[in-house]
This record gives structure tokens, sequence and C-alpha cells, in this order.
């Protein structure tokens, strides 16, 4: 028996299985040449949308940069309220030295409590620098300011008795309770 023919047919089917296999991958490099050229023609490709890592990421970066901005001007102000609340002392302790001294300079100074009604000015305000002079005479100074006055409406028994409590007949009087004295 002899094996040429085998192997004959064997070389045929090899040698036709080259040529497919050219002509298949001469057909591939066609058809992706006609690809590319015909994808340079068309329009651009819509770009891809961010997917949700990229969203999420960029959330977080936002998240972060609004924090440290928040972080920032909390400490900016929290510097800023240092600061005034170290001028804002000064002052105070400042302006209570002035005060201690303004006192020291009156060793005869006393606020004093009593009752002295005020006169009605011409504009129809309490004019109290009188009554306020009054209760400090009944101390035994010689002058003084008031410091502290009260009102009250004053109504005849009549609007009382009537079961009202203000009326046309009734008027506010102011009456000096405290005043500084000399």
């Amino acid at each position: 028996m002899d094996s040429r023919p085998a192997l004959n047919r064997f070389v045929r089917k090899r040698a036709a299985a080259k040529a497919a296999l050219g002509s298949l991958l001469a057909c591939a490099l066609v058809l992706t040449s006609a690809l590319a050229g015909a994808q340079g023609a068309g329009p651009a490709p819509a770009p891809e949308s961010p997917g949700f890592f990229t969203r999420m990421g960029q959330w977080f970066d936002q998240t972060a940069d609004n924090f440290n901005a928040g972080v920032r001007t909390m400490r900016d102000r929290f510097q800023t309220f240092g600061h005034e609340a170290g001028v804002a002392a000064k002052t105070t302790v400042d302006n209570t030295k002035a005060a201690a001294d303004a006192v020291a300079k009156f060793p005869n100074t006393r606020v004093v409590y009593g009752h002295a009604k005020c006169k009605v000015a011409p504009n129809g305000a309490p004019d109290c620098v009188a009554a306020a002079v009054e209760v400090c005479k009944s101390k035994g100074f010689s002058g003084g300011n008031s410091v502290d006055m009260t009102t009250a409406e004053v109504c005849p028994a009549k609007v009382y008795l009537a079961g009202q409590s203000s009326g046309p007949e009734c008027h506010t009087e102011t009456f000096v309770s405290r005043a500084i004295c000399q």
C-alpha cells in the first residue's frame, strides 16, 4: 500500500486551507480599513456619561471642599471673635476704672430713696429735676439728679366706683423714687 495518495490529499487540503486563511485575512483587512474610514467620516461618537463611581468620587470631593471651606470660615470667625473680645474686655476695664475714679471724686455722693411728684413741663412731659432736688434735700443733701422714676395713672374715686380702671378724667403722674445726691 502506497501512502502517497493520502499524502497528496493532505498536502492539497493544507494548501487550500492556507489559501482560504489568506483570503479571510485579506477580507478582514479590507473591512477594517473600510470601517475606520467610515468612522472618521461620520459624526463624533457621544462622550460616555460618567459612571456611578465617578459621580460618587465627585460628590466626595465636593463635600470635602465644602467642609474645608466651612472650617476655614469658622476658624476666621473664631480668631476675629477672640480679637473683638479682647478689645471689649480692655474697653470695659478702662470704663470701669473711669467710673471708679469719678465716684471717688465725689465722696459725699449717695443714692437715696424717696417719693416726690414731678411737675409737668410746658410740652406735657414730666420735669423731675426739682423733684430730685426735693428728695435729696429731705435726706440732708444740697442737690442731686433722678436715677429712677415711677409713673402711675391717677383717677378720681367715681371712676373706680363705676367699675372702670381708666377714663377721660384720669391722668398720669410721675414720681422720683431714687436720686443720686451730693
